[in-house]
């Protein structure tokens, strides 16, 4: 698996570079992310550029993928995403349970909401 890491203040975009994602490079892929969700900077933005196709497999560990970081109070934001991958993922009614965004700057925006909303969260559990 070939990826370009590209480390912000607060996340990290990651830019797949391979044609296909497939279940083996899915898994590649989710043992390299999960890592950041024991350091400071937590946040991942998948850029899916390169990525022409997707399989079943692949996509459902995407899924999988972001909903872990959401349960550990960390955004996965996918962008980039060619039509042919947003078809399948919506054929396959993932396309609705994840956060994917056209641009890269999109995606840094919706990480920094969310990272926002985290906050105000806290706060308000704080004060309680």
């Amino acid at each position: 698996m070939q990826v370009k890491i590209d480390t912000k203040e607060k996340f990290h975009v990651i830019t797949l570079i391979e044609e296909k994602l497939a279940a083996n490079i899915a898994a590649e892929l989710s043992e390299l992310v999960e890592k950041f969700l024991d350091e400071d900077v937590k946040n991942v933005v998948l850029k899916m550029t390169d990525v022409e196709s997707i399989d079943e497999n692949g996509a459902e560990e995407l899924a999988r993928l972001q909903q872990s970081f959401y349960e550990k109070n960390a955004s996965f934001v996918i962008c980039e995403v060619k039509p042919a991958i947003e078809e399948k993922l919506d054929q396959l009614e993932l396309l609705e349970v994840m956060n994917i965004t056209p641009t890269e700057s999109e995606a840094w925006d919706i990480v920094q909401m969310e990272e926002i909303e985290r906050e105000f969260l806290e706060d308000d559990d704080q004060q309680n």
